[in-house]
């Protein structure tokens, strides 16, 4: 009989018939109480589990004894409580490298709209308000040649510091755990501490995953050191920015705008106050969601479940130490 796997996100067919070739599949909508209840049989006797947009923590863990492994569709692994995992020793895989163009891409997409108003002059153009040449009141502001701040210099930073540096000449302040000397002798940026980074550049991208360190890393405190002139970009996890601090800059002009792919709650409110604002750039939490990318990560989820499962894991995992402790 083959082992069971719980999937809780829709494959494309091919991917789902290789999963089908090794397991029995059982797929549910999401992991509720409810679901699990639902399907008590497979949840008990599932090694792997695979999917997105659910938590998985101690209560889940405990209705999946036979648990071995766990792959996510997803960069991020805030919704999983890692302490449980290692203590079981549960393989966690994730999908970093498949979608690190796209979001950088996106990550451009927001300085761009965000520094010449693309959202809010269409709006304004659509609205019929466009009756005569615009003036100064209608200008935006320049990317190219700009100083660029990026916190956090992970791949997709390293993805934006390449367009920034060889597409727009722009200057490249970063911070990071630690010095990137690639980052430094490829696009000439400069290591820097976070409020000298906040201070001096024109754009700040804020490409985190979320942890205890890094919740309301950038805050009053840290806004009010941003030039008037700037503009966040916030691609990585929307609890990193204090929402409510940010909605203050924006709406008191101490910060030009903003450009946001995430927010501390999703979906956003249809009432908070910042989608009132018309110097804010939203978008639901798309940086990889073309169909190329999402394909690309639901086809490496897959592969990271079998290899886990297999006892050949050679990449993407999270808890390696865990998993298998020296």
């Amino acid at each position: 009989m083959k082992p069971s796997v719980i999937l809780y996100e829709p494959l494309p067919a091919d991917l789902r018939s290789q999963l089908e070739a090794r397991y029995q599949v059982t797929e549910v909508s999401n992991l509720d109480s409810h679901t699990i209840a639902s399907h008590a049989a497979a949840f008990s006797e599932a090694v792997g589990l695979l999917g997105s947009g659910s938590k998985v923590d101690q209560a889940l863990l405990e209705q999946m004894p036979a648990l071995r492994a766990c792959s996510t569709i997803s960069v991020g692994y805030d919704l999983f409580d890692l302490d449980a995992l290692d203590a079981r020793r549960i393989a966690l895989m994730h999908t970093p490298t498949v979608l690190t163009e796209t979001v950088a891409d996106t990550v451009f997409a927001l300085i761009l709209a965000s520094a010449r108003r693309v959202t809010e002059l269409d709006s304004w153009v659509k609205a019929g308000e466009w009756k005569k040449s615009i003036g100064p009141e209608h200008f935006s502001i320049d990317v190219h040649h700009k100083t660029l701040g990026i916190v956090g210099m992970g791949r997709i930073g390293m993805a934006v510091a390449q367009r920034a540096h060889y597409g727009f000449g722009m200057n490249i302040l970063y911070n990071a755990r630690k010095h990137h000397p690639q980052a430094e002798s490829r696009f000439s940026a400069k290591y820097c501490d976070i409020n000298q980074l906040l201070e001096q550049s024109d754009f700040v991208c804020v490409i985190l995953p979320l942890t205890e360190q890094t919740r309301h890393l950038i805050g009053e405190e840290q806004l009010s050191r941003m030039k008037p002139s700037a503009i966040l970009i916030n691609a990585g996890r929307g609890p990193v920015v204090d929402e409510q601090a940010l909605t203050r800059a924006l709406k008191n002009h101490t910060l030009y705008a903003a450009g946001l792919d995430v927010f501390e709650q999703e979906p956003v409110p249809a009432n908070a106050e910042l989608l009132s604002l018309p110097n804010v750039v939203t978008l639901p939490h798309v940086g990889s969601a073309t169909h190329e990318t999402r394909y690309g990560m639901k086809r490496d989820a897959v592969e990271n479940l079998i290899a886990a499962l297999d006892g050949k894991l050679e990449k993407n995992c999270v808890n390696p130490q865990a998993v298998n402790p020296a």
